[in-house]
């Protein structure tokens, strides 16, 4: 069973959280939700979100993938984290994929991850002129070898199912997509 780590911070985007957190569920991905301190996460909205462990717990494990959710502050607490930086690098030094949504993109550029990919975030997160090195797009996903990123809230949905196709595969990401009634 594949395994994924999506750490929590305060101020993170619950929808987006909570869409990947279910999402990945749904396709029998075990997932472990991590929060940056121990207690109960408040996200963006006010939301009260309970972490499985603390990333402290976590940090020697091995995970299939590590995604990380946007929304503000909980972005900026992400990025300037020295575990979820080291965590991030380690991943990709062993070909294990990473992916961040809305401004949680931030935390891949500032570890040099995103260098000489296509990436997408949310329009204003990230000034693309500090980073040269990576060609922004405006697509709704966006997947370059080892990283994956996406917009904001209102593309969680079609980035949890790119995360599954590529933990899973495509029939998989079918079946849970199918089970959801999209149009």
């Amino acid at each position: 069973m594949s395994r994924v780590l999506i750490p929590l911070a305060e101020g993170c985007e619950e929808l987006e959280a909570v869409t990947l957190i279910d999402l990945l569920r749904r396709a029998e991905i075990e997932v472990v939700t991590a929060g940056l301190e121990a207690g109960i996460v408040t996200a963006s909205r006010g939301t009260r979100l309970q972490p499985d462990t603390t990333l402290d717990a976590v940090a020697g494990e091995t995970f299939d993938m590590i995604v990380l959710p946007g929304g503000l502050p909980g972005a900026d607490h992400l990025d300037s984290d020295p575990r979820i930086q080291k965590m991030l690098r380690e991943q990709v030094e062993h070909d294990r994929p990473v992916a961040a949504i809305c401004a949680a993109p931030k935390a891949l550029a500032n570890t040099g991850l995103l260098d000489g990919r296509q990436a997408t975030c949310y329009p204003g997160c990230i000034d693309a002129s500090d980073y040269p090195e990576v060609s922004f797009t405006d697509t709704a996903v966006e997947m370059d070898g080892l990283v994956t990123t996406s917009r904001g809230p209102g593309t969680a949905m079609d980035f949890a199912l790119s995360l599954i196709e590529t933990l899973r595969g495509t029939e998989v990401r079918q079946d849970v997509e199918a089970a959801l009634l999209r149009p």
